[in-house]
């Protein structure tokens, strides 16, 4: 099979994919937009956090140009995955109970923010717990998972709950377990993932209706703009001292 051919595939693939989160979970994608909508339009505070690969959609919404400033990462050291040695580390970090309340307690969430987790699986204990103990200081949360997960693999929660379980709103990726869109006969394990694709997709998506709502109530949404174009410091440094108060990956 030739590579070009293969690449074809893949791209049929992630394109499939973002068809149907599109058409199947436009209205959980809409509800979605809103909740951010009304956090912002409410005073609240916008937090995102994901494990592993998940912190990489997680990260596409933190600072960056065209995206609400308003939006701060939930860092846990570690568990980015790829950022530690051994890279292993970083699953383990997952499943370790506990850890999630450590991390809630010394964060500046509170009653009123917003959290979204990311977790393709949504099984292990890190995002569980994040989101059952979020919910529980008043903190209204978002989840980005693969709901197939918990029909077709155990949750390493002691609850047996999953992420999904324990969410405002659900936005399910549809990423098939295993998250590998090709197999051919001469290579043994699947491969070529598409969960990044389709999760940041997914999240873009949201936070565009969110801006599109705020329009509507006659709120200038706080965007930023590129850094490279002219103009755009100082459209920054305006949205960032006015809404400083909620913005914590300057400080």
């Amino acid at each position: 099979m030739s590579d070009s051919k293969l690449a074809g595939q893949f791209f049929d693939a992630a394109i499939g994919l973002l068809q149907r989160v599109r058409d199947e979970g436009a209205a959980d994608i809409e509800a979605a937009g809103t909740l951010v909508a009304d956090t912002v339009t409410e005073g609240g505070r916008l937090f995102a956090f994901g494990a592993g690969h998940s912190s990489l959609a997680a990260q596409d919404i933190v600072y960056r140009a065209g995206g609400l400033a308003l939006m701060n990462l939930l860092t846990v050291p570690g568990v980015v995955g790829v950022d530690v040695m051994p890279a292993t580390l970083g699953s383990a970090l997952e499943r370790v109970d506990g850890l999630a309340s450590a991390v809630l307690d010394s964060s500046p969430l509170r009653s009123g923010d917003l959290l979204v987790i990311i977790s393709l699986s949504g099984r292990n204990a890190l995002p569980v717990e994040m989101a059952m103990n979020a919910r529980a200081l008043g903190v209204r949360v978002i989840g980005v998972t693969s709901v197939a997960y918990a029909t077709e693999t155990k949750s390493r929660h002691v609850s047996g709950t999953y992420l999904k379980d324990h969410c405002d709103i659900v936005l399910d990726s549809r990423i098939p377990v295993g998250d590998a869109e090709l197999t051919v006969d001469a290579i043994e394990a699947p491969f070529a993932p598409a969960s990044t694709v389709v999760t940041t997709a997914l999240l873009q998506a949201v936070m565009a209706t969110a801006a599109g709502a705020l329009a509507d109530r006659g709120i200038e949404p706080p965007l930023l703009r590129s850094g490279n174009v002219d103009g755009g410091h100082e459209w920054n440094g305006r949205v960032m001292t006015e809404y400083g108060d909620r913005i914590f990956y300057r400080r």
